[in-house]
């Protein structure tokens, strides 16, 4: 791919030719339901006059006529240290973007970008909703020489270093053996096949959902029961049919992993950090790390089992675009632990990790924990007992020995490690977890006091960051009252004498 050369300052630059084309595509996406009504319903009138056939006619005509004007309004152009960008034929828009305030930059190609050869480019800045802009579409060689430009310009870097960027590092690839274990760890397809029932059940009516799940169960039943098998049999065929849908599902799940993640891989150049993955959708997305609020490590059971490691980062930018799954925030989907942790220690390189100590928190109240499942069990096992009059009613009563260790376990897992740069806390037993944040992004601190933490003389203390707003939250459960508001004063006092560098 020949690289562009670089658009002079000040000039001012158009989108691709076809740009209009894909503005079209997202506003008849967003159209396509009403139109597809009008048609379907307006064809079912007597009416003899294709009234409907005009009307839809006239929507398409001006959603084409809007996607043009867009397109001869659009315009760009590379300032020293900002982007400015002209939009609007009736209503004039004129936006001033500092490259120093793009967060993250993302490039994006779907199928049909990938056949005319170009790309969509998203700028997103702190605690945006929204991108600050949004380009459809360039060139791919141009959207890559646009990401370049505002990488190096939105860098300390001085100005005539641009000219000559240095070869990225190459940090994380992950091979397709490493996507198959991916699959099978995150058995993304139970995730498919629940939103497609709930989408079934939201675009149907609920009756026709119903009669179609009771019409087949019946079918499966009949024709079970004219195999006349025995209870043996019946059992051993049930259990490879559950077997067999298991398999279709792990099938099903490694599949999107190698759609979502083929051809992923984590590098470095100036001080910022670049993920691109995806087999059919392909999404560059950049960051400078010095935008990154905090990192998590994740290690459910099945990771121990394949002896992996999951690396998350939260940045102060994203909003939809996280939500769309755009926005940067696995370095490491999979990883075996000692990558993750050499990783975690190359991006944080004054951090001692793992830390040599853990202070642990109070005990007490571990039961706290379990509360729900005290609650709920004996609840559900009277109810059982009560339909079914049968002692098997009394099964969710096994559940409580398994939530009381569970909860134990989780409480004296939980610690927390200060240095002068960073606070690390961790959690969880079954599903562990890692949190690490610098100080200088810590902006807000908080204590909490339940009225059980009141009785048992604990507390809970909360870390805020400018953006870091993922799972597990930021906190200290379980502290003693002293032991809390003795690190919130230091933490504070730490706040006090830094800046807040987000």
């Amino acid at each position: 791919m020949s690289t562009p050369p670089p658009p002079l300052p000040g000039e001012e630059q158009r989108l691709h030719p076809w740009s209009w084309l894909f503005a079209l595509q997202q506003q008849v996406q967003q159209f396509l339901l009403p139109l597809v009504a009008l048609v379907v319903f307006g064809s079912r009138s007597d009416d003899d006059l294709p009234y409907h056939h005009w009307i839809s006619a006239a929507i398409v005509l001006a959603l084409v006529v809007s996607a043009v004007l867009q397109y001869l309004s659009y315009r760009y152009c590379i300032g020293e240290d900002a982007l400015s960008i002209r939009s609007g034929i009736f209503e004039r828009t004129r936006r001033e973007i500092p490259f120093a305030r793009i967060h993250n930059v993302v490039v994006h190609q779907n199928l049909l970008h990938r056949l005319f050869g170009v790309a969509e480019l998203r700028l997103e800045s702190a605690g945006g909703d929204k991108p600050e802009a949004e380009m459809r579409v360039l060139k791919l060689a141009q959207a890559l020489e646009l990401e370049r430009l505002i990488r190096q310009r939105g860098s300390d870097a001085p100005l005539h270093a641009t000219l000559d960027a240095p070869a990225s590092d190459v940090l994380l690839r992950l091979p397709i053996s490493e996507l198959v274990r991916l699959g099978l760890i995150s058995n993304r397809a139970m995730v498919v096949v629940a939103a497609a029932i709930g989408a079934a059940y939201q675009l149907f009516p609920r009756r026709v959902t119903s009669d179609f799940i009771e019409e087949h169960g019946r079918q499966v039943f009949g024709y079970a029961s004219q195999l006349q098998l025995g209870t043996l049999s019946l059992i051993t065929s049930s259990l490879l049919l559950l077997a067999f849908a298991l398999l279709l599902m792990q099938l099903l799940s490694v599949g999107l992993a190698i759609v979502q993640y083929y051809g992923f891989g984590l590098s470095e150049a100036d001080k910022r950090l670049t993920v691109e993955r995806g087999l059919f959708t392909r999404v560059r997305s950049s960051v400078a790390r010095r935008r990154i609020q905090a990192w998590t490590l994740r290690e459910g059971a099945l990771h121990r089992l394949f002896k992996r490691r999951q690396l998350r980062v939260d940045i102060a930018s994203g909003g939809q675009q996280e939500q769309a799954g755009r926005a940067l925030k696995e370095l490491a989907p999979l990883a075996p632990p000692a990558n993750c942790d050499a990783l975690l220690q190359h991006l944080l390189p004054q951090l001692q990790w793992p830390p040599e100590q853990w202070q642990s928190v109070s005990r007490r109240g571990w039961w706290r924990l379990c509360l729900p499942a005290l609650v709920l069990m004996p609840l559900l096992a009277a109810l059982l007992v009560h339909e079914t009059d049968s002692p098997w009613g009394l099964l969710p009563l096994l559940w409580l020995p398994w939530s009381a260790f569970k909860a134990y376990r989780q409480v004296t897992r939980i610690g927390y490690s200060i240095d002068a740069q960073r606070v690390a806390i961790r959690g969880g037993w079954w599903n562990r977890w890692w949190r690490v944040a610098e100080l200088d992004k810590l902006q807000a601190l908080r204590l909490d006091r339940s009225p059980l933490d009141c009785r048992l003389g604990t507390a809970t203390l909360t870390l805020d960051t400018a953006g870091a707003a993922g799972s597990p939250a930021l906190q200290l459960r379980f502290l003693e009252e002293a032991q809390a508001r003795a690190l919130m004063t230091q933490l504070g006092r730490e706040m006090a004498r830094r800046k807040l560098r987000w």
